[in-house]
């Protein structure tokens, strides 16, 4: 399909249905992340691909663990929220927790890791939370995600699953010095799937020359 009808009809798919993956669809959204650009072209990142239902499962508890304290949270923030926006983000987080039920149903969960000592961190002594890592990994999770769109199959980026990344990597037998960056549950969408997405325009999230000024 053409690129910009991919990007801006690419949307967070949370609802999937069990279906298997055809294995060539699935080499080919594995190989659009290899396309991705790294520093020095080092490719600093390697992915698990889980289908095996008990290690599915065994994710799918610590993800819903996760989910559920964020979405307890969140909740509380949308009570006084406009009518609107909370009922935006309530969509969101019933398909949320369609995600988090029904985890192990999902096709394919593909973790991405990272190798902590391959990549060139720039900004780690700016005394704020670094970023700059993870321009040599996320690349590929954007290709991944396009090329999901292209195949028609659901996706969506979460990193929850990283804050079990101890867990995570026992379980996926993640070596030293690898961590992980994201999981990617994919599959065939139950509804309607991608479609036009909401976002800020131009005019509000590009400056000229400098910060403010109008683009």
């Amino acid at each position: 399909m053409d690129l910009y009808d991919a990007m801006k009809t690419l949307r967070a798919v949370r609802r999937l249905r069990p279906d298997p993956i055809p294995d060539d669809v699935l080499r080919r959204v594995l190989e659009a992340a290899t396309w991705a650009p790294t520093g020095g072209n080092v490719q600093p990142w390697r992915i698990v691909v889980v289908r095996d239902r008990e290690k599915k499962q065994r994710l799918g508890s610590l993800y819903a663990e996760h989910w559920s304290a964020y979405t307890a949270t969140h909740r509380k923030l949308l009570a006084k929220a406009p009518d609107a926006v909370r009922e935006r983000n309530e969509r969101m987080i019933r398909a949320g927790d369609h995600l988090s039920e029904h985890f192990a149903d999902t096709p394919a969960v593909l973790v991405q890791c990272f190798h902590s000592e391959a990549l060139a961190v720039t900004d780690a002594e700016q005394g704020r939370v670094s970023v700059v890592g993870g321009a040599s990994v996320y690349p590929a999770i954007q290709n991944l995600l396009l090329a999901c769109r292209a195949e028609g199959l659901g996706c969506v980026l979460t990193t929850l699953l990283c804050a079990a990344e101890p867990e995570v990597r026992a379980l996926l037998g993640i070596p030293d010095p690898w961590y992980t960056s994201a999981a990617v549950p994919i599959g065939y969408p139950v509804l309607g799937g991608h479609g036009p997405i909401s976002r800020r325009p131009v005019e509000k999230m590009v400056f000229a020359d400098v910060w403010g000024a109008p683009f």
